[in-house]
Order: structure tokens, then sequence, then C-alpha cells
């Protein structure tokens, strides 16, 4: 009798970008596959309106399509997916992918092979992601350099051996079925950013351990934008900017900042007023 198969989903969410998924896609079914495992792709598409669902209906079959609500937002639509899958079958491993990166033929394999490298029970692995034109690193893990504050520097991969990571971003990370047992899904605190750092956060609290895997894993360009509006846009659409779960998401930072850096929220407070209702002061007085 042959050994049970070792299952893996791999996870992602698409929005009005189709060429972009389409590419996502290609990528991701053209992985070869370790001999002792199997791949299930799921695929959520927050109601687009540029015909993605029927594309990807039509073009990958394969693809578990799951449809959003149009108003669920990335860490929204990954919790969704994310909880399809575990419904459908016990997953060993869960792939987090973002559907703008476009992994190299041997992602897949090299994280599996990456995995074994830990003697832990609990893991995540984040794959480190570049700009394909520049590149330079956009996306991947980040290690804290203070702790109390949250102060962190992104970590370059080794070319042979695992690294500790404390915060990752979720383009490419691979969670095992024991960290999901332990502490679930992406937290339904957060809308649309910070869910996978808060993710890898948690993780590595409850006694697991988050790691950046040997080398590179694809291209993904950094599609962050701007971190805060300049003086020059109208305070109104600021403000607004500040709540909006796209730009800051205001009460979301302060919820994330007080479950994992707690001293320093009375600073994070007045930083974002200060940066939203007085940015030319602010960025005038921090160069003094």
């Amino acid at each position: 009798m042959s050994a049970t198969p070792i299952k893996i989903a791999s996870l992602a969410c698409s929005y009005n970008r189709k060429e972009k998924t389409a590419a996502f896609l290609k990528s991701l079914l053209s992985q070869k596959i370790p001999g002792g495992y199997t791949l299930d792709p799921y695929l959520l598409d927050d109601n687009s309106s540029d015909g993605t669902a029927e594309y990807v209906r039509a073009n990958f079959p394969s693809v578990t399509l799951v449809e959003g609500t149009g108003s669920l937002y990335w860490a929204g639509g990954m919790r969704t997916v994310w909880a399809v899958a575990r419904k459908r079958a016990d997953y060993d491993f869960y792939l987090l992918l973002n559907d703008d990166v476009r992994l190299f033929d041997d992602t897949i394999a090299r994280l599996l092979e990456a995995y074994k490298l830990s003697k832990y029970e609990q893991n995540v692995l984040v794959g480190t992601v570049k700009d394909d034109e520049k590149l330079t690193i956009t996306y991947g893990g980040h290690k804290l350099i203070k702790k109390q504050t949250g102060k962190v520097t992104t970590v370059v991969p080794s070319d042979t051996e695992l690294l500790e990571c404390d915060l990752g971003n979720a383009n490419i990370m691979m969670v095992d079925k024991a960290t999901v047992e332990k502490i679930g899904i992406l937290s339904d605190s957060f809308t649309h950013g910070l869910a996978d750092f808060d993710y890898t956060l948690r993780a590595v609290k409850s006694g697991g351990k988050a790691w950046v895997a040997p080398g590179y894993y694809g291209y993904c360009i950094n599609d962050h934008g701007k971190s805060w509006l300049p003086g020059s846009v109208p305070l109104k659409k600021r403000i607004a900017y500040l709540y909006s779960p796209t730009g800051i998401s205001y009460k979301e930072y302060l919820l994330y900042t007080r479950r994992h850096f707690p001293l320093i929220l009375p600073g994070v407070f007045v930083k974002a007023w200060l940066k939203t209702l007085f940015p030319i002061l602010y960025d005038k007085f921090k160069k003094q």
C-alpha cells in the first residue's frame, strides 16, 4: 500500500488584476510537486469587475475558485479562502501567496526541503521575493531589533540555512498544520494589512518558529504605495486615508501596536495625528 500523501493547500486572493492573477496561476500550476505530496490550489476572487473569475474558470479548471462579497479586502479574503480549504480537507501545509507573485519553477519543492531543516514542531516559513528589474528585496521576513519598540530589519536570506525572523510578509508564506492547530488562521481583527505580521508574531509567541527560507522564491514588485499622504493633499482626504483599510487603517494599527508593542502606543497615537493634521511641520521637525 502507498503511504498517505502530504497535502498542501495554496491560498490566494484576487481583485481586478486579471493579467497578474493569470501570470501568478501559470507559475503556480507549473510547479513540480515532489513525490509524496499533493497540491490543491484555492483562489478567492472578491467580485472582480474585470472578468477575473470567468477567466480563471475557463483557463484554470484545477483551481478551486471561491467567490467573495466584494468587500473582503486582503485579510478578509485570505481568512475566507483559508476557512474553505480547512473544511475541504485536513491539510498538512497551507501556502499563503499573493496573486501578483511570479513563483520560480522550484519554489514549492525548495520550501518543502527548507522545512526539513527545522527541528521544531511549529513552523512558519517565509519565502523572500524581489523586484525583477532592480533585483532588490521587496517582501520577506523581518527581525526585531528592539522588541519593545517594534523596530525591525529585513532579513537577507542565507543560501543554505533557515534564518529566524519575527515578522513575515505573506506574499509567500508556508504554515504547517501544528501552527494552525495552535493559533488558528489570520486574526479577524484586521481588514486588509498587518494580518500577516500579526500572525508571525503570534506564531513565535505561541512557542513556534518563524523562518526566512534559504534563497529567493519569486518576483514581486513593491506595490504598497505611500505610507502617509503629503500636506498638498486636502485635510479631508488625509483623514480618510488615515482610517481607510487600504491606507493607514488607524484603529487596526493601534490595536496591532497595543497587542505587540504596548510601550509605544502613546507615541504612535500622537505621531499618527501629527502626520495627518500637520504633515509639513512634522517633516520639518523630523529633519532637524
